[in-house]
């Protein structure tokens, strides 16, 4: 990946990606890339979105619904919007959810 890439953990309240947020924020300077990553509540995407681009959504298995609500907003405009598994947010690995974001963000 060569420019800075960015990307957006949603979940119910902001609040319970922040531990995997850390845990992504360290891979990524572990293995020094140039990657943004941050976590929403499911009802700051819309505003956040306007202000902002992302490369790749990534929503807790909380909000899986929401999918069906961003899906069709980002996907024609290449942005991947994909459900985090349950085991990766169980163990909070944020280097799993990093690695399969940068796989998201290369298709």
């Amino acid at each position: 990946m060569a420019e800075k890439k960015t990307i957006m953990l949603v979940c119910s309240a902001g609040m319970s990606t922040s531990l995997l947020v850390l845990n992504m924020e360290k891979a990524i300077l572990r293995r020094g890339l140039d990657v943004e990553v941050f976590a929403i509540s499911g009802s700051d995407v819309a505003d956040f979105l306007e202000k902002k681009s992302i490369d790749v959504m990534l929503l807790g298995p909380q909000v899986r619904f929401m999918k069906r609500q961003f899906g069709p907003l980002l996907e024609p405009k290449g942005i991947p919007v994909e459900v985090i598994s349950m085991k990766d947010y169980g163990l909070m690995d944020g280097e799993s959810v990093l690695l399969w974001a940068e796989q998201l963000m290369e298709k």
